[in-house]
């Protein structure tokens, strides 16, 4: 398994990096090769520029200015992004990563003589995961929509493997979460990520213990 975690958060300290840690704990336990990309860290440019857009569909050219974080896309089997849900959707770092990165003849392929829309570039990734933070309630999520949510797990997973395997797991009312709540959903991220890749063998967990 080869496992790109896609991260974004400002603050090194947060609950979405304790999150990161038990998802990359998890991929290390399961003996996944693991990336991480941390895009606060890195500090990444959501914005696609003008010069891109006009070489937005010059193949494999487009690829220059985002070339490493294109590499590791097309390296991974298992693609996991962790991120806080501002205003129901994407933070605008994590929006300009998908902008920038997932480009035509990476991510998808363009209408052709032959084919009259895209088709999916992904299919190599056959696990795709969110593992998210949410200040509203859930009911007012649902009521509302969820479109980082929908970007992810219908748009990017449209593109991937058919069959591609898909996790999600978001922390509720996270503005009013306490010890106790924190707790628990690292409790169930850590099932979903056994059910997503697999609990490491009895054995080998005793090793690590």
């Amino acid at each position: 398994m080869r496992a790109l975690v896609v991260y974004c958060h400002p603050k090194a300290g947060s609950f979405n990096a304790a999150v990161r840690d038990l998802v990359v704990d998890k991929l290390s336990a399961a003996g996944a090769e693991t990336r991480v990309i941390d895009l606060y860290r890195r500090g990444f440019s959501p914005v696609l520029t003008g010069g891109e857009l006009d070489t937005y569909i010059d193949a494999p050219a487009n690829r220059a200015p985002v070339a490493a974080d294109v590499d590791d896309v097309l390296w991974c089997d298992t693609l996991i992004f962790v991120y806080p849900t501002w205003w129901y959707g994407l933070p605008a770092m994590l929006k300009g990563w998908l902008d920038r990165v997932l480009l035509p003849d990476v991510a998808f392929l363009m209408p052709d003589g032959e084919n009259d829309t895209i088709r999916a570039g992904l299919t190599h990734i056959n696990r795709l995961a969110v593992f998210t933070t949410c200040g509203a309630s859930w009911g007012l999520t649902q009521l509302i929509g969820a479109p980082g949510k929908r970007t992810i797990l219908r748009g990017v997973r449209a593109i991937c493997a058919r069959r591609c395997k898909t996790s999600f797991a978001a922390h509720y009312l996270m503005d009013s979460s306490s010890a106790t709540s924190r707790r628990a959903h690292l409790e169930k991220v850590a099932r979903k990520m056994d059910r997503f890749v697999g609990a490491a063998p009895a054995k080998q967990r005793a090793v690590r213990a």
